[in-house]
């Protein structure tokens, strides 16, 4: 039997030299993993849309969509995930608040080591930083 694919949008967003990474809720699929934030793509939507609309509704705050960055496919035992990765900025306007991760931090890409991330993002963390 085939897994289901789920397709997302995962933003580098950055905000005064560092990056964004949240921890995943504990009671959700891979918690208390961390990743690059962002969410499935809806019907119509473009990544950008989808990024901007995540970031939104998770934390509270309005991003600026940047460059396409990478896409990659990851199998997780259940499930394959498409991710299409941009970067984005925060401008620091409005407050972050966090309703579907358990925490936030902005990272240096080489603080992001000492992190636990889930599996389909530890590619995106050697993309960087081999570009």
């Amino acid at each position: 039997m085939d897994k289901k694919l789920v397709t997302v949008t995962a933003g580098v967003i950055e905000y005064q030299g560092k990056i964004l990474i949240a921890q995943r809720r504990k009671d959700k699929s891979l918690g208390g993993l961390w990743e690059f934030p962002g969410g499935k793509i809806e019907e119509g939507e473009t990544c950008p849309q989808t990024l901007k609309r995540e970031i939104k509704e998770e934390f509270d705050i309005d991003i600026t969509v940047g460059d396409y960055v990478w896409e990659h496919t990851y199998e997780y035992p259940t499930f394959t995930l498409k991710m299409y990765v941009y970067r984005a900025t925060w401008d620091g306007a409005g407050e972050i608040h966090i309703c579907d991760h358990e925490q936030y931090r902005f990272v240096s890409l080489d603080e992001m080591k000492d992190f636990e991330f889930a599996g389909a993002d530890i590619p995106v963390i050697e993309f960087l930083k081999q570009h």
